[in-house]
């Protein structure tokens, strides 16, 4: 039986390095669950591992499409499971990473994602809503629908409402998810720090992306052709920045949309990454936990 470590937990509480540094103690390589840093072309918005880190061990998963690429969780799934086996293969250890619960426990819990022709009339239809300025009803449209999708998406995300008003629609997509038990055991770590901490964590990297160059990143993402229509543009940050490059908005409220965004991203991953779930195994950063988390890991790994 393989085995999977997985660490999860709010942006900015430090998955990435903690991952960086078991792989590299335990001779793991790294696959990334998370949403957006598999775009090409956007480092400094994702927070995606530096060159130097990706030097250190491999990771996964990272710049495999282009900006106006559709990506699902289907072809996660069908990815994730090619690369785990890969990796176990090897005689490494596969420690998932990311902040993407949809995508973590889809892959943990062994989900069956059928993958369903998308309807693109009706795509064009609610995207032309959205475009008269109907995106608030969209919203309460999916709320009454499907309440637990509505409490999972951030309702300014017009295109995740519009993909889960698909879901609804396709009774393919829309029946829950069949599961069928993966051929790995795994052990989840959840990474945690106080509301407040966060929030301060969350700000400094904001800034530290915007000393970095990422209205830069932005422009030259738009210069490739990538406007904001693109898949990958709705993410925090990109959306944002984008609005402030044509004009919208100025880049001090641009800014400040970031960080609120994102403290608002952090209240919805804690419901995919309850402090209450049993399977997660919690540690606060503040304790400077990495000697406790390691002992688990490998008396996991030995096991």
């Amino acid at each position: 039986m393989q085995s999977v470590v997985a660490i999860v937990g709010p942006t900015g509480v430090g998955k990435s390095a903690l991952a960086l540094r078991l792989a590299q103690d335990l001779n793991g390589e790294i696959v990334t669950a998370d949403s957006r840093q598999v775009y090409r072309y956007m480092d400094i918005g994702t927070a995606k591992p530096s060159l130097q880190e990706q030097a250190l061990v491999p990771h996964h998963l990272i710049d495999i499409i282009d900006p106006d690429e559709a990506f699902d969780l289907a072809r996660y799934l069908e990815l994730g499971y090619k690369t785990i086996d890969e990796i176990s293969a090897r005689g490494r250890i596969p420690i998932l990473a990311g902040g993407s619960g949809l995508y973590v426990w889809a892959l943990l819990e062994g989900w069956q994602i059928p993958r369903v022709v998308p309807d693109l009339t009706y795509r064009k239809h609610l995207e032309e809503r959205a475009a008269r300025g109907e995106g608030e009803h969209l919203f309460e449209e999916l709320k009454n629908l499907d309440p637990d999708s509505a409490g999972r998406i951030d309702r300014r995300n017009v295109r995740r409402v519009i993909r889960a008003l698909e879901v609804n629609r396709d009774p393919a997509l829309a029946s829950r998810p069949a599961k069928i038990k993966p051929p790995f055991e795994e052990l989840v770590i959840g990474l945690t720090a106080k509301r407040e901490t966060l929030y301060t964590r969350i700000d400094e990297r904001v800034d530290s992306m915007l000393e970095r160059g990422l209205v830069d990143e932005v422009k030259g993402l738009m210069n490739r052709g990538y406007g904001a229509g693109a898949p990958s543009m709705s993410g925090i940050g990109y959306r944002q920045i984008s609005n402030f490059v044509l004009g919208n908005i100025g880049l001090e409220e641009a800014v400040q949309q970031v960080k609120n965004e994102s403290h608002r991203l952090v209240r919805m991953q804690y419901n995919w990454f309850s402090p209450k779930d049993d399977r997660i195994h919690w540690f606060d950063v503040d304790t400077e936990p990495y000697a406790s988390i390691k002992t688990i890991v490998a008396g996991f790994l030995k096991a």
